[in-house]
């Protein structure tokens, strides 16, 4: 696999913006380039940007039935019916249920929750859970993070004289399901003003309507954020726009008053001592909500999420570690095997696609895989499994591919699928794989540019030493939370040299601790590139090189500035 640098100059026109930017804030000049790449050109973005106001989240009406689905709970909280929230089993449903569910409790002691069961139920709204619905004598459902595609269901749950409110993000098809509400930003002809909610967002704004109509203050409402925030970092949505506003003060919330739930998550992940990112969130927090659904029944998710009692709390999060640790085995071994299956391919170099099925593999993990083939080969992939009679798979996709599209493109080999552009799920005859697998690979063929299909680092700006300092670090903490739109900024910086001291490190000699000079400054700048060991020959051969790097703080000497290396190429190769 090929590591590409990408490097865009700015444009006159984005540094004369830039310049006035600086000019106005006073802010570094590289800070200001960074801010006009994210379309930030006055004083007063900036300041909307650094400083992420609940006051600018979008009026939840303007989303379209949300009239309805507040009218349709003010009903049955009036009637006293029974309410059922229902999600998917994954951290985005998981959250979302907990956030809904514990929001109307307040109000009402009429209310469950159902997490279907990946093995039983399958993706999303099943026929079992509607008559779980039944059998209990709901009236309404609430649907989270699933549902748009749920037509026979909700037609059947219709017949059952239950009514649905659908609280999805993903891509709606021909036909919508036949439910009393339907809220999704990403509805064709949507008026909402941002399309990139999380599932568990979407529930948000429908508490936040709800509130409104009620008369319920905001403030109460905040407390809810952190389950938001660990759903937007989860489910690797847009950090811009109000997923920013939410992210940050959900984050806040996380580090200063989290609720019982992540509490004891935090604590068993041994993060209670440290500030909690998205990273945290990504790496540590939502792999265990995850694993819950993925070896067991995200239920017990739920359960934990929703417990407001820390023993408990605490006991279940022990038994969810468990899950994850148990997940990681089977991660682990699935991985090796299905590498062990593409090593021996023939004609990958060929091929711009990978399609793996194997009956035996953990539905749970076929996901994880899938990512970790998209990372090691930088193609779509596609890991299949069987369930019953059908086969199921997951699908991740690389930088600027839509992969659901490529899915869809077989829709009439396909018994369901669903999902976002960079992963997707799927489901299908065993006897139809081989006729999907050309299919997907002839689509992906015609349709991927050959840029794709190499690991690519963008580089923000080419720096030299002199400009990096610590007021440039701390200018650059302001546009956490980092993630998609808004990625941690990556700097290059041309013709460096080994100061004469950099070593290899790490109990295998894998990383390299660095110091750097380069041509245009005096300063020695730190520097650790980690797993890059094999490049310390070149390093110390006192040749010129290029690297890029993020800016990090110094862990073991506070105040002071390091440079994590991403990469590290011979001088002018890229």
């Amino acid at each position: 696999m090929n590591t590409k640098w990408i490097y865009q100059p700015p444009t006159d026109q984005e540094r004369r913006d830039a310049e006035a930017l600086s000019r106005e804030t006073g802010m570094n000049p590289v800070t200001c380039r960074l801010l006009v790449e994210r379309g930030i050109r006055t004083q007063n973005e900036a300041k909307q940007f650094f400083r992420p106001s609940l006051s600018d989240l979008h009026d939840p009406f303007l989303m379209d039935d949300m009239h309805k689905a507040v009218n349709r709970i003010n009903l049955a909280l009036g009637r006293k019916e029974r309410i059922l929230v229902y999600g998917d089993y994954d951290v985005d449903g998981t959250t979302a249920v907990a956030l809904v569910y514990r929001f109307l409790q307040q109000f009402t002691t009429n209310i469950d929750y159902y997490i279907p069961n990946r093995e039983d139920d399958g993706y999303g709204v099943s026929f079992k859970g509607v008559d779980y619905a039944k059998e209990t004598n709901v009236k309404l459902i609430i649907v989270l993070d699933c549902g748009i595609k749920a037509i026979d269901e909700i037609a059947y749950a219709k017949e059952l004289g239950i009514d649905f409110i659908i609280c999805d993000h993903h891509m709606q098809d021909n036909t919508l399901p036949p439910a009393i509400a339907i809220l999704n930003p990403k509805l064709i002809g949507s008026n909402y003003p941002y399309p990139h909610l999380s599932g568990c967002g979407v529930g948000f704004k429908l508490m936040q309507a709800f509130a409104l109509d009620n008369g319920i203050e905001f403030n109460q409402l905040v407390p809810y954020l952190d389950l938001v925030a660990v759903s937007i970092a989860s489910d690797i949505v847009p950090i811009m726009g109000e997923n920013r506003i939410m992210a940050y003060h959900g984050l806040r919330q996380i580090n200063h008053n989290p609720s019982v739930g992540l509490r004891a998550i935090i604590d068993v992940c041994g993060l209670s001592e440290k500030e909690i990112k998205i990273n945290d969130i990504i790496f540590k927090i939502g792999p265990r909500i995850n694993a819950s659904g993925r070896i067991q029944t995200g239920k017990e998710a739920v359960d934990l999420l929703t417990e407001k009692d820390y023993a408990k709390a605490h006991k279940l999060s022990e038994q969810i570690n468990e899950y994850n640790e148990a997940r990681k085995d089977l991660d682990k071994a699935m991985t090796e095997e299905a590498n062990r299956i593409v090593d021996n391919l023939e004609g990958l170099a060929d091929k711009r696609s990978i399609v793996l099925y194997n009956e035996d593999w953990h539905r749970g993990v076929i996901g994880i895989v899938a990512s970790r083939l998209t990372e090691l080969f930088y193609r779509p992939s596609v890991v299949l499994t069987r369930t019953n009679d059908m086969a199921t798979g997951s699908a991740r996709s690389v930088a600027d591919f839509d992969v659901y599209k490529a899915i869809e493109s077989c829709r009439d080999l396909l018994d369901n699928f669903g999902g976002h552009p960079y992963a997707a799920g799927l489901t299908l005859k065993v006897e139809y794989i081989d006729e999907f697998t050309r299919r997907f690979e002839e689509y992906v063929t015609t349709h991927i540019d050959s840029t794709q299909t190499d690991a690519l680092i963008t580089i923000d700006q080419e720096l030299t030493f002199k400009d990096v300092n610590m007021k440039l670090y701390n200018e650059l903490k302001r546009f956490e939370p980092f993630g998609p739109d808004n990625p941690k900024p990556i700097f290059c910086t041309r013709h460096v040299y080994d100061y004469g001291t950099s070593k290899v490190v790490g109990r295998n000699q894998e990383h390299i601790k660095l110091e750097l000079v380069d041509n245009h400054s005096n300063h020695v700048v730190n520097g650790i590139a980690f797993g890059q060991s094999s490049q310390a020959r070149y390093i110390k051969s006192k040749q010129a090189f290029d690297i890029c790097y993020t800016i990090e703080e110094n862990t073991h000497r506070r105040g002071e500035i390091q440079l994590q290396i991403e990469s590290i190429a011979p001088d002018n190769e890229h």
